[in-house]
């Protein structure tokens, strides 16, 4: 039978006292958990997330073992198993075979009397995901940062690139707080924008732009985060970073990005090439920019998004030499794709993403309001969407998708991000749909995982200079990883945190199966029901405040 032994923070205290061990949770059981923040520091748009209390996680222990696993590494290697996964404190120790697949576990294995134990048996184990494209919202969206934290790991996301996640003094203050684990949050890798938190100028010259960097580099900076620059601008600021170890993404939009494409760009020494700009601009076959409609405005968000889809049709074909050798220079410069594909998916069905089964229990009303048309709202650009819009933008995922899944046969990195909080993408939720898409794309599920988790890692950790820590489940690793009770492989909608719709034969009704049900972060294993249970506290209370308000206000 399928159960996670749980024991009492109570038993957990008194046995660690008597052994010696130490464990954060026994720590916390002694000491008062902090009360949130009133309100969001002076000058931000973010309350922080309030301390993590007694009972929000378990661990990290001295030992902690995951029973009888069918385990997928994240390599892209078919799963093994049944395994015993060893953790001691935040490292995971060993992973060990428990038995036959087949037949029954084998008995009395190794360590026996652990600190902490998960049965699962017949479950599957994957590494912590890696969101490499995340933003943490704030007012008008979504007030406390503990929102989009808790989604994120309920939906398996251990470590999020933010790009950026807040203000720069923000960032720096949830990342210490994450990797001391005093907030429930997955691990933070902060890329700003240049000049965000600098006080010396505007980032207007390449002498400006290096000593940027070097402030940067000093001051808890893991990247940049660049638009379509001028190009002696953007050739200072990548030097430097590549010179000082940090890393770097662009999003090249269409303001710049006819002086700036990603071909270009990658040449300047850019690591990164998130959403799909830039790419198809580097392919065009009969200008050398976008056609664009001779009363296009640019800050009419309807205009920006209707037409920068009907980019597919006006490009060197797809599979054609010109496609070849832009992708294999790519390959040559080692640049990573992070399509996220998911954050403009609305534009192809506006109709499923207004109503995804999620948004009525954790979408607040707030963010919804935000995604709602408004000729304000980043994103929410649905003044007058057509029948033709959703059908150019059908057309261009056909061709980004190959472009995607190309490079990746190629030996190109493609990585997975969200850019969730905007376009009816909720946070977390939108990260197993990029799942989906890159699998609609071509992907095998296995390749799918090693995007999701190793190659995120990779890109993480190569700036640097230094192996990965996470993203894979290896011995020596950080515990990161993620328990789901049904096979990701067979359909990836089980990863949602409501899970996959299946008729129950028995029964003869449809029923949800599946939701990851640990995600492990540091070796601290959170019930991600519970942060789903939280989260839908948070969009309960939202809505009694607001028809208390519209009580009181006589409406």
């Amino acid at each position: 039978m399928r159960k996670t032994r749980l024991i009492s923070l109570v038993a957990i205290t008194l046995a660690l006292a008597l052994t010696g061990g130490s464990s954060l949770v026994a720590q916390q059981a002694q000491r008062p958990a902090q009360a949130p923040a009133a309100q969001a520091p002076r000058g931000e748009s973010l309350i922080p997330a309030p301390n993590r209390g007694p009972g929000e996680g378990f661990g990290p222990f001295k030992t902690m073992v995951i029973r009888g696993a069918i385990l997928i590494d994240g390599t892209g290697a078919p799963p093994v198993g049944p395994v015993d996964i060893v953790v001691e404190n935040n490292r995971i120790a060993a992973i060990r075979g428990a038995g036959t697949p087949g037949l029954p576990l084998r008995p009395n294995r190794p360590p026996e009397k652990p600190d902490y134990e998960i049965d699962a048996t017949g479950m599957y184990v994957l590494p912590g995901f890696v969101d490499l494209h995340v933003h943490a919202g704030g007012v008008p969206k979504n007030p406390d940062a503990e929102y989009p934290f808790k989604l994120w790991l309920a939906s398996g996301v251990t470590t999020v690139r933010g790009v950026s996640l807040a203000s720069h003094a923000f960032t720096v203050k949830e990342k210490e707080r994450s990797a001391k684990n005093e907030i429930v949050a997955p691990r933070i890798f902060h890329y700003q924008g240049p000049g965000s938190g600098w006080d010396q100028g505007r980032v207007d010259t390449p002498e400006a732009a290096r000593a940027y960097v070097r402030w940067a580099a000093q001051n808890g900076v893991d990247g940049l985060k660049l638009g379509a620059g001028r190009p002696e601008i953007m050739a200072a600021l990548l030097d430097e970073a590549k010179k000082l170890g940090l890393g770097s993404t662009a999003h090249l939009g269409q303001t710049g990005v006819a002086q700036m494409n990603a071909i270009k760009a990658a040449r300047l020494g850019l690591g990164t090439v998130t959403h799909f700009y830039g790419h198809l601009e580097s392919l065009l076959k009969d200008y050398v920019v976008q056609p664009w409609p001779v009363d296009q405005i640019n800050d009419n968000e309807y205009q920006r998004f209707g037409q920068v889809a009907r980019l597919w049709d006006k490009i060197h074909p797809p599979g054609g030499p010109e496609w070849k050798a832009y992708l294999e220079e790519h390959v040559k410069l080692g640049t990573t794709f992070d399509p996220t594909m998911t954050i403009y998916s609305a534009g192809r069905d506006l109709m499923r993403m207004r109503n995804a089964d999620w948004h009525a229990k954790y979408t607040l009303p707030s963010l919804m309001d935000f995604y709602a048309p408004s000729r304000s709202n980043h994103g929410a650009y649905w003044y007058n969407w057509t029948t033709l819009d959703e059908i150019e933008w059908k057309n261009f995922y056909r061709v980004w998708m190959q472009l995607m899944n190309d490079y990746k046969k190629m030996g190109g990195r493609v990585t997975t991000g969200s850019d969730s909080g905007f376009i009816y993408q909720t946070y977390g939720f939108g990260y197993t749909l990029e799942l989906e898409m890159l699998q609609e794309a071509g992907f095998h599920p296995l390749e799918v995982f090693q995007s999701a988790t190793m190659n995120g890692a990779l890109t993480l950790h190569e700036p640097k200079g230094k192996p990965i820590d996470f993203g894979v489940v290896r011995a020596g690793l950080l515990a990161d990883m993620v328990i789901v009770d049904q096979n990701p492989l067979e359909n990836l909608k089980v990863l949602y945190a409501t899970g996959a719709l299946r008729l129950n034969d028995k029964t003869g009704r449809p029923e949800y199966v599946g939701g990851i049900k640990w995600t492990i972060k540091d070796g601290i294993a959170y019930d991600a029901k519970k942060l789903l249970a939280d989260v839908a506290a948070m969009v309960e209370k939202q809505k009694k405040e607001r028809a208390k308000l519209t009580t009181s206000s006589g409406q």
